[in-house]
């Protein structure tokens, strides 16, 4: 399966309102070693989901619920296509805040991410793309 379709295999997953999360969102977290018992689905979840996603289908993942943290793994590449990560400021671009989702497509002023914890969910929302820090192209292991 590509990193698209398994991310759109997710599309719809939402936070829970109130004490009970989601298992789902818990898991995202949990197949990268955080304990699920200690987060929750209204923690920042964007960088989890894109690791689930990635590590799953056993591509390169960052590791790490920050978003900026996939600035580190894959190429970069000025030309991205379908399935390839975004990073997004947030803030401000020397912030170290970010927001992290796959790429679906851009017009000449907008780039469609596909992601999590985007207005609580699992979905594609346009941002601006003078936000864009960087698009990365993912290997697959055992791939060059």
């Amino acid at each position: 399966m590509s990193l698209i379709q398994k991310a759109l295999s997710q599309y719809g997953v939402r936070e829970v309102d109130g004490k009970i999360d989601n298992p789902k969102i818990v898991a995202y977290f949990e197949i990268v070693g955080f304990d699920g018992n200690k987060l929750h689905d209204e923690t920042a979840w964007c960088s989890a989901f894109v690791n689930w996603v990635s590590k799953t289908e056993n591509y390169s993942y960052s590791g790490k619920l920050n978003a900026r943290s996939w600035l580190n793994v894959g190429e970069s590449t000025a030309v991205p296509t379908q399935g390839d990560v975004v990073v997004l400021w947030r803030e401000s671009p020397s912030s170290w805040k970010g927001h992290v989702g796959f790429f679906v497509k851009e017009t000449k002023r907008y780039v469609y991410i596909l992601g999590g914890n985007q207005n609580n969910r699992v979905s594609i929302k346009a941002y601006p793309k003078n936000r864009v820090l960087e698009y990365r192209k993912l290997a697959k292991h055992g791939e060059n």
